[in-house]
């Protein structure tokens, strides 16, 4: 199955839904082959295999069969005996690394907004981390970045790095390392706005960030420089937002990137004395509330979560597709569009935030719920697997726990792929 084809199957369910608008293809790049990159490590995804979800677990969650869940951290309380740090308030987006010592480490946004006066920043946010070994223990826990505001989203890097984004008017990036080891740093030349998620392409460098405002726009840095394999912050680059030419969606459309004159405005006082990022170029194109964003093969796909939409922008093309809009299906499959994460083997995952709070897997077959945690008022954040695939994170913000509803994160494992 070619791209084009797997793009038209992406959202169509399996049977439930009726045939919707032709999704366009996105690009169409050499390199980006059907649903699945096929093998990998001698595996084949199994998610395309899996039933519907049973009965709720002693954990509040839904899975298909052979599935198992684990709650492995709970807001205020210690996840690893032992331990004296406390797991944060509203987790939200994540990722996994991967320890020299084959265990692996996932990290926890903290999307708090109340604000501290003592802090340098002005903010209860922050980056909690879960250090696990080799066979899957929880060995320690401890927090990787502090006192910032409003965690929402962010991205890994292949430097082995976690960018943390505030999510507030004048919000910036924090790189942080997930071991701990390094103090966190700002990265003021990524700009300074509502920022949601970020992405690395690979090859090139070039980092890609969403925007959560309802006329958010969609950015690119491109570094100036490098120093042992990764962005030399130092030496600048060039921030750009995206202009997409012609006014249909459901076309694919080709790209402009324009210069933003002035990426780190002045703020003072509660206002803004230069013009915000997002309002200096005319031409760019806006999205509904950018959230989440993921490389994968050669594509970003990334999500707006004012219109239900996932987007996808073929990197090696330079264009842009429409490949899912909630209002082309009566039954609207998946709503409260949020976080996406990418599986090694192609598989697209979306979290709702509200909606029927699924973790949705797309395959080129059908869309359907992996898991479904049974409690509203809350949002599935942080989706990521572990580096080896076996095991998948995530978070309920505000699940049922000991005292009430309080952050929870959870561990899924199962058949997630078999042998090739």
């Amino acid at each position: 199955m070619d791209r084009r084809d797997f793009l038209r199957q992406l959202f169509l369910g399996s049977g439930a839904l009726a045939l919707g608008p032709l999704l366009a293809a996105c690009g169409g790049s050499s390199n980006a082959r059907g649903g699945s990159t096929g093998p990998v490590g001698g595996r084949v995804s199994n998610l395309d295999r899996i039933g519907p979800l049973g009965a709720a677990d002693a954990n509040g969650v839904r899975l298909p069969a052979g599935f198992r869940s684990r709650i492995v951290a709970v807001q205020g309380e210690p996840p690893a005996a032992g331990s004296s740090y406390r797991w944060h308030v509203d987790p939200d987006g994540g990722a996994c690394f991967a320890m020299p010592d084959g265990g692996w480490v996932y990290v926890s946004n903290s999307e708090e907004a109340g604000f501290n006066l003592l802090a340098p920043s002005g903010g209860n946010g922050g980056v909690g981390a879960l250090r696990f070994g080799a066979d899957g223990t929880l060995n320690s826990a401890y927090p990787i970045l502090r006192n910032t505001r409003n965690n929402c989203a962010g991205g890994l890097t292949p430097w082995g790095t976690w960018l943390s984004c505030e999510e507030v008017v004048d919000g910036w990036v924090y790189e942080c390392d997930p071991s701990g080891a390094a103090e966190a740093q700002r990265v003021p030349v990524l700009g300074r706005f509502n920022h949601e998620a970020v992405a690395v392409h690979p090859q090139t460098g070039y980092l890609y960030l969403t925007e959560d405002r309802g006329d958010g726009c969609f950015y690119r840095f491109r570094p100036a420089g490098t120093a042992s394999g990764r962005p030399d912050w130092s030496a600048g680059g060039v921030l750009e937002v995206l202009e997409a030419i012609g006014d249909d969606p459901r076309r694919t459309r080709a790209l402009r990137w324009h210069a933003v004159p002035t990426p780190q405005p002045r703020y003072r006082s509660g206002s803004f004395q230069d013009p915000e990022t997002r309002n200096q170029v005319v031409a760019a194109t806006r999205f509904n509330g950018g959230e989440g964003i993921w490389y994968h093969a050669g594509l970003m796909y990334f999500t707006s979560k004012g219109d239900n939409c996932v987007w996808c922008h073929d990197l090696r093309a330079d264009t842009l597709d429409l490949v899912y809009d909630d209002d082309w299906y009566p039954e609207r499959p998946l709503s409260g569009v949020d976080n996406i994460t990418v599986s090694q083997f192609g598989d697209v995952l979306v979290a709702e935030d509200g909606g029927n709070m699924e973790l949705v897997v797309v395959t080129p077959e059908r869309a359907y719920p992996l898991c479904q945690v049974e409690h509203a008022d809350s949002e599935i954040a942080g989706p990521a697997f572990s580096p080896d695939g076996s095991r998948l994170y995530f978070s309920s913000q505000r699940g049922p726990s000991r005292g009430g509803n309080r952050g929870v994160t959870f561990e899924i494992t199962g058949p997630f792929f078999r042998n090739a």
